[in-house]
């Protein structure tokens, strides 16, 4: 089978901006799984404050293998940012690539 992308689309609260930003940072440098090619977080064009993050994965297996392989310091970091989106923004998409 192909790649798995799966994508987390969210607005932050405001105020809580450069919080989430520092979070992000060391997010980026933890996340790390067997099969995961990429994460990357990118903010949208149109709000400063809306953001997606896009986690590619090698195979299916490795995207369902992925939550069994989070450390503690990489949940702590999960619960800050949960905190900081505003309510009913979040919208996940998972995408499978085809013809493989």
């Amino acid at each position: 089978m192909g790649k798995v992308i799966f994508a987390i689309k969210y607005s932050i609260i405001p105020e809580k901006r450069e919080e989430y930003l520092d979070v992000i940072r060391e997010l980026k440098n933890l996340v790390k799984a067997e099969g995961l090619e990429s994460y990357s977080v990118y903010q949208t064009k149109k709000d400063k404050n809306s953001f997606e993050e896009i986690y590619i994965f090698e195979s299916n297996e490795a995207y369902e293998e992925f939550d069994d392989e989070q450390d503690e310091r990489v949940d702590i970091l999960m619960t800050k940012l949960s905190d900081m989106i505003k309510q009913q923004t979040t919208n996940y998409s998972t995408l499978f690539e085809v013809g493989n």
